[in-house]
């Protein structure tokens, strides 16, 4: 009797984390590979890294339509635009003149530190070269971080607003809430592999348009037995 009630006094054990790695696989076999990002070359990626900024992907992709129509689509045809030409092109991606600015930026850093060329600056060292965009007009962390894994297939592991939301609500999180703690999060706990990071966040994406959205679609959701979040949704 007495273990009894002894057991019974026991706090509750806190629940285990799921590894990173089974939300991977739930998540891929749900959604099969993204083969994400899509764009036509490295420096096309880039442009959409900052335009893709608040923006939905299908208004980046027609300001990028309009870019590639008007043949701005390398670093010098965009320095050669005057800076109101280059808002009106990039207009359907929101912020235009913003966005323009921060292009400038960018195509600033490419030419005046690289020479013009993309490639050579994708194969800088990528600590540096993520100084290199931290100190540019409009780039902070997260768009750096897209443009090395997705422009330079660098590893990088790449936290947004999906990524947070989607992981609170698994409750498998860092302590704080700054990037660079999701980041090393994330990193502790994976390989250093950028396919593989790729291939995550564009998961982590594709989940949290369809299915784990600001009001979750919790019972056709395919982590639900990894999210107890989800568990307590479906349940009431």
């Amino acid at each position: 009797m007495v273990a009894m009630e002894r057991s019974a006094m026991r706090p509750e054990q806190p629940r285990p984390e799921p590894p990173l790695l089974a939300i991977y696989g739930a998540l891929l076999e749900a959604y099969g590979p993204q083969h994400w990002w899509p764009a036509e070359s490295p420096f096309e990626v880039m442009v959409g890294a900052i335009l893709t900024q608040a923006a939905a992907w299908t208004n980046v992709e027609r300001a990028i339509g309009q870019l590639k129509a008007a043949g701005a689509m390398s670093p010098q045809a965009i320095l050669a635009l005057a800076e109101h030409d280059l808002a009106r092109l990039v207009r359907p991606a929101g912020y235009f003149n913003a966005k323009a600015r921060k292009l400038k930026a960018l195509c600033s850093l490419i030419v005046d530190r690289f020479g013009g060329d993309v490639d050579a600056m994708l194969a800088h060292d990528p600590e540096e070269l993520r100084r290199l965009l931290l100190a540019t007009y409009g780039i902070g962390p997260e768009t750096a971080d897209s443009i090395l894994l997705y422009a330079a297939g660098r590893p990088y592991f790449v936290v947004d607003a999906y990524t947070r939301r989607l992981f609170a609500r698994l409750q498998v999180r860092p302590p704080g809430d700054t990037y660079g703690e999701w980041q090393e999060f994330f990193t502790a706990r994976l390989p250093r592999d950028a396919s593989l990071y790729n291939e995550f966040h564009a998961l982590i994406v594709r989940h949290c348009k369809e299915r784990c959205r600001v009001r979750p679609l919790c019972l056709s959701c395919p982590v639900l037995p990894l999210c107890p979040t989800g568990q307590g949704t479906v349940s009431t």
